[in-house]
């Protein structure tokens, strides 16, 4: 590493220590980050003085107003200060992020000037679509650099690119091979940092940004919650950053309609979930299970009764996976069986219905999942099976989040089909 890019990624920037006297103490606290004074929400795209062929691709792709975190967050990327936000699972961060770097490439260069790095391959996927859906009339070249493809297929694709997505062990693959051209990046993000600043992924964060000009690169870090060594590691990476929160109860699900129903044990899931679903109907749903074994039984079920389904998880290899998801994002299938492979990186508007199979054992892989529902401000639907062992946990989740749970009611098709 060199002594420049060292000092940019390991000293404790005096700016953001004096930013912290200021705010009397550390960053992270008990309730989160704190938001910097002079952050602004507006209210409108039109509002952020976006360029017009990039408003273009926003309302083509169906936004019609920005969410809290986008409100908040676009502006100050597209002026260049450095970010660090922090926002819960289905607010639109990756909406926030793409716009805002939209907003700085110059379409007439034909470099890479913008990198996102994602933990999961799925996620880069979809990160990779949004901003391509969005700078469609910018002729913005972008390019999704994943692990489980072969290498050699990224050396052409990202010739011209100016906005790469990737996750972090294949974009230093091809930084190494010399593939992507690091000179003419002037900004890096980092989408679900409690990921990406983990132990896990530290080595090679460390490595991509040795490889990076530090002088003029802009760095922003979203994530939905930051351990206090992620923080730590967050503050190091920027200097002098504007700070955006969107505060839980801003996100809240009240936008969701929680509801559960009692199996008594896992022999009544399968049964009671082809019941459900001949009682209602859905323009697409997810349903989720614990295990790899959950969802494939689930699957061949409700393939028995001829429903349109799609199903992945870590045991299908990345092609596999990539064209299910594809699928059911194009709408050729209308329910998706998924493990929490999927709880963060999938992003479709058309789903109406998130269910449970299985109870998730924690409350943000509750938030992750049920946040596939009710995107940037619709309507949605969750639904959990919640066995005679699972009402302890049921309890924790109603308590973490200060929400209820209902029992499903008699009139769910009635309910679905009025949203």
């Amino acid at each position: 590493m060199s002594k420049g890019n060292q000092e940019f990624f390991e000293k404790e920037s005096e700016v953001v220590a004096d930013f912290r006297d200021k705010k009397g103490g550390d960053l992270e606290d008990a309730s989160g980050i704190k938001e910097s004074d002079d952050i602004i929400a507006y209210a409108s795209f039109d509002d952020m003085k976006l360029r017009e062929d990039l408003l273009h691709g926003i309302y083509a792709y169906g936004f019609e107003k920005p969410s809290h975190i986008q409100q908040k967050a676009i502006v100050p990327l597209a002026q260049g200060h450095e970010l660090l936000a922090q926002a819960q699972s289905g607010t639109g961060k990756t909406g926030a992020y793409s716009i805002g770097l939209l907003q700085r490439v110059e379409p007439a260069r034909s470099a890479c000037q913008a990198l996102v790095l994602t933990p999961t391959r799925e996620l880069a996927g979809q990160v990779g679509d949004v901003v391509a859906a969005f700078g469609q009339h910018m002729k913005v070249r972008v390019h999704v650099c994943t692990g489980g493809t072969d290498v050699r297929a990224d050396r052409a694709g990202l010739r011209g690119a100016q906005v790469v997505v990737g996750t972090p062990g294949r974009v230093f693959d091809v930084l190494k091979r010399g593939y992507l051209a690091a000179a003419d990046i002037r900004m890096l993000i980092l989408d679900e940092a409690d990921e990406m600043l983990s132990a896990g992924f530290r080595d090679v964060l460390y490595d991509i940004c040795a490889c990076l000009p530090a002088k003029d690169l802009q760095c922003a870090v979203f994530s939905a919650t930051f351990a206090p060594e992620a923080m730590e590691l967050a503050k190091r990476m920027l200097r002098a950053p504007k700070l955006v929160v969107v505060k839980p109860e801003e996100i809240s699900l009240a936008g969701i309609a929680q509801y559960y129903v009692d199996v008594d044990d896992n022999s009544y899931k399968l049964p009671t979930l082809l019941d459900l679903f001949e009682s209602i109907s859905v323009a697409q749903s997810v349903i989720f299970s614990n295990s790899r074994r959950g969802v494939e039984l689930a699957t061949e079920a409700l393939r028995a009764e001829q429903w349109p389904v799609s199903m992945t998880h870590s045991g299908l290899d990345q092609t596999a996976r990539s064209q299910l998801v594809r699928d059911f994002r194009e709408g050729r299938t209308r329910i998706l069986l998924t493990t929490d492979l999927l709880a963060r990186g999938l992003d479709v508007q058309g789903v109406q219905l998130v269910l449970n199979l299985d109870v998730p054992m924690s409350p943000e892989t509750y938030l992750h999942r049920v946040g596939r529902a009710g995107r940037f401000g619709r309507k949605g639907i969750a639904i959990s099976f919640v066995t005679r062992r699972d009402h302890q946990i049921l309890r924790a989740l109603e308590q973490h989040y200060a929400t209820k749970l209902e029992p499903l009611p008699n009139e769910i098709g009635r309910l679905i089909a009025s949203m």
